[in-house]
């Protein structure tokens, strides 16, 4: 992947990149994901057309706690790309990146299930792994090991 054209067409949307063994990292802040996430796919000279992975991760006792993780793939370039957004636990939120990649739907829902992570604007954010009425989120730090 051309890391220059990834910095002209992105850049004043990251705040870190980082790369290893071919594999780019980027972290960007939750008010430019959606933004980041257009440029990405529908800008041809990226074309990050497959969103294959968005994951949360509870990064207790760090602060931000939460991270948000999306790893892309451009089918065009065979190119990946690692997108990170840290959380605070306060306010766990983050828009929703359905309207760039319909795969998104099942995926965050699934982070709102294990982590309590909202995604903004999400047309059906609801527990999709566990009961409706189950209390809590059970891939976070502080969730009992015992269960509730």
């Amino acid at each position: 992947m051309n890391l220059e054209i990834l910095e002209e067409k992105i850049g004043n949307y990251i705040k870190e990149k980082a790369s290893s063994r071919d594999e780019i990292t980027l972290t960007c802040d939750r008010e430019s994901i959606l933004p980041l996430c257009r440029i990405l796919k529908e800008d041809e000279a990226l074309s990050f057309d497959f969103l294959s992975d968005c994951c949360g991760l509870d990064m207790s006792p760090e602060t931000p706690r939460f991270m948000v993780v999306y790893n892309l793939y451009s089918i065009k370039y065979k190119h990946r790309l690692r997108i990170k957004v840290p959380l605070e636990e306060a306010d766990p939120v983050i828009d929703s990146v359905i309207p760039v990649w319909q795969a998104a739907n099942w995926l965050e829902r699934e982070c709102f299930d294990m982590l309590g992570i909202r995604f903004t604007d999400h047309p059906d954010l609801r527990r999709i792994i566990l009961p409706a009425k189950f209390d809590g989120h059970p891939l976070r730090k502080d969730f009992p090991l015992e269960g509730m």
